[in-house]
């Protein structure tokens, strides 16, 4: 709809990550250089990490363009909450290996001659594993084996893992992921767009679909965007693309930023209404894909102290909500030790 309001030939801002629309942040940058490093080394485990929205699938798309296939197989999956036996399946079948009705042995043999055949033919293999968080230790521990595959003393798998904040440090301190730590050869936490980011990222996927300066954008409106998102691409697209569309209804040249207000206190009253699911499960008015800051009506000005109160709220808030998970994943180990059942 918006699109032909403003002259525009496609989309620019839409959720699914599309390798076209790459736009390389200072963050993304570093990112890249992580994991050049990491395949250049050949084997162990790469780990990106980031927030909800920030940028890793997208990453990982512009990173698979840039793929000669004839040097590099990849092999992708997204994970559930798998367990070993599982995992094994569709590792196998990432590669385009048939394994449906075979057990998890026969599936790690098939594996393992695809590696064999894939080197021979002068191809490293690279496994990418999305949404880490959601694997139990049992799993990691699977696809650390999985590393241990090697042709004389030439490695025949390398992974990378990419998960949200707490999969970072669930590998940095489990005591029983020892020696999938040990086989990290680089990582790397990526960050939102910084506050002069913003604007060039909104300008560049504009301009990829032909943006001539209408609608026009000022740089106050840029600097809410950013306090209304913290940066995050995902969120930013959410909020640009309704700011289209509500630019394009009431037939606006230009956006102002009790317009961005007024879009980012609707997007807040979809959520408690359930029209937006929270990608995780922190309050709502955290998770949001806008900050609590946009939550406030477009009427009142918010001053620098309640944006900080605000920001301090919201860590406190995430504080709590990492300390209740790590005393929940504590008693689920305690009940699961063996002789602790009855006593748990």
């Amino acid at each position: 709809m918006y699109e032909q309001f403003y002259g525009l030939t496609g989309r620019p801002f839409q959720l699914t990550p599309d390798p076209d629309f790459y736009f390389e942040s200072v963050s993304h940058k570093k990112a890249l250089s992580y994991l050049g490093y990491g395949l250049s080394q050949g084997e162990g485990f790469i780990i990106v990490t980031g927030e909800v929205g920030a940028g890793k699938s997208t990453l990982v798309a512009h990173l698979v363009e840039r793929v000669n296939p004839e040097q590099l197989t990849i092999g992708q999956i997204v994970t559930s909450a798998l367990d070993s036996e599982e995992l094994v399946q569709v590792v196998a079948q990432s590669f385009g290996l048939d394994v449906e009705s075979r057990d998890k042995a026969s599936a790690l043999g098939a594996i393992e001659m695809f590696l064999q055949e894939e080197a021979r033919e002068g191809r490293r293999c690279l496994l990418v594993v999305d949404e880490c968080q959601n694997l139990d230790v049992e799993a990691l521990e699977e696809l650390r084996m999985l590393s241990n595959f090697q042709m004389g003393s030439h490695p025949l798998l390398q992974t990378l893992l990419l998960g949200q904040p707490e999969f970072r440090r669930m590998v940095a301190k489990h005591p029983d992921l020892e020696q999938l730590r040990q086989r990290v050869i680089a990582s790397h936490h990526l960050a939102g767009l910084e506050q002069e980011e913003v604007e060039a990222y909104v300008r560049y996927r504009l301009e990829m679909v032909g943006w001539n300066g209408n609608p026009e954008i000022t740089t106050d409106v840029y600097s809410e965007l950013y306090n209304a998102t913290a940066g995050i691409p995902r969120r930013i697209n959410q909020v640009m693309n309704r700011l289209l569309l509500l630019g394009s209804i009431e037939e606006r040249a230009g956006f102002t930023v009790k317009m961005l207000n007024d879009v980012c206190s609707e997007m807040v009253l979809d959520d408690e209404q359930g029209t937006i699911v929270p990608s995780t499960p922190t309050p709502d008015w955290a998770t949001d894909s806008v900050s609590a800051a946009a939550a406030v009506p477009a009427a009142v000005p918010m001053s620098s102290d309640v944006r900080k109160a605000i920001a301090d709220l919201e860590r406190r808030l995430d504080d709590q909500e990492q300390s209740v998970r790590h005393v929940l994943t504590l008693l689920v180990e305690w009940f699961e030790e063996e002789n602790q059942a009855e006593a748990a």
